[in-house]
């Protein structure tokens, strides 16, 4: 089996190894509805609808996306009061109380995807060195590397606040490699984001595997062409490349 594999392999976290994203429309329905008894005239509806667009907007730029992986507790605040200054509701109070709700149930939906740890426990015993490499602030990553138990498995973790810089800038890529004594054409990537972890490390001539776990495929017109897609990671296991 593991002859297949390359010498190092960077492996992403937020939905590649930890399931995040899932899920949140639910949550911030979730959290509307314990509110929304305390903004009268307005429905459950177009409550969780104005913030669907709002964080939409802000999630939309690069820039106010890395404002916002750095400073999360902060940004849920900003895109709840967005969406009450937008749709003209005065209720500061009630937007950070919803904000911060928001934050403690997403951290608490956090889960491993199934097989993934026992993947990484399998790669664990090969040669390959690993390397994880996320985005985001160095409180919420730790936190998640610590609560699942992960930093035994890897030779190296970037965390982007702690580096300086995060996907896709190529010096992550490379920093990361250099770590673990690898070059380009030596690595395959793992994740799930199609320019952080497919179309920038390509340009690098690292292999580039998307994580694909809900099975809808490269987005209609895309023109980004991963390596190999996966749906989960014990998938890396089988892989022939």
């Amino acid at each position: 089996m593991f002859s297949r594999f390359p010498k190092a392999m960077l492996i992403d976290l937020d939905d590649t190894i930890l399931a995040y994203g899932f899920g949140s429309g639910d949550i911030w329905r979730r959290v509307c509805q314990q509110y929304i008894a305390e903004l009268p005239g307005w429905t459950l509806a177009q409550l969780v609808d104005g913030i669907d667009a709002y964080r939409r907007w802000f999630w939309s730029d690069p820039v106010r996306h890395r404002r916002g992986r750095l400073g999360l507790i902060n940004v849920r605040h900003e895109i709840v009061l967005g969406a009450f200054r937008q749709m003209g509701i005065e209720a500061t109070d009630i937007a950070r109380r919803i904000g911060d709700d928001y934050d403690r149930q997403r951290l608490e939906s956090v889960h491993p995807f199934p097989g993934a740890i026992e993947a990484l426990e399998t790669l664990c015993t090969s040669p390959v060195r690993l390397g994880m490499i996320t985005n985001g602030n160095s409180v919420s990553q730790r936190e998640k590397i610590d609560r699942f138990d992960l930093e035994r498995f890897f030779d190296y973790i970037l965390v982007e606040e702690e580096f300086g810089v995060g996907k896709p800038d190529e010096r992550v890529y490379i920093h990361a490699l250099e770590k673990l004594d690898t070059t380009p054409s030596e690595a395959w990537i793992v994740g799930d984001n199609l320019e952080w972890e497919v179309s920038a490390p390509q340009r690098l001539g690292i292999t580039a595997i998307w994580h694909d776990p809900k099975g809808r495929g490269l987005p209609q017109g895309s023109s980004v062409r991963p390596d190999r897609i996966i749906r989960s990671l014990p998938e890396l296991l089988q892989l022939q490349m």
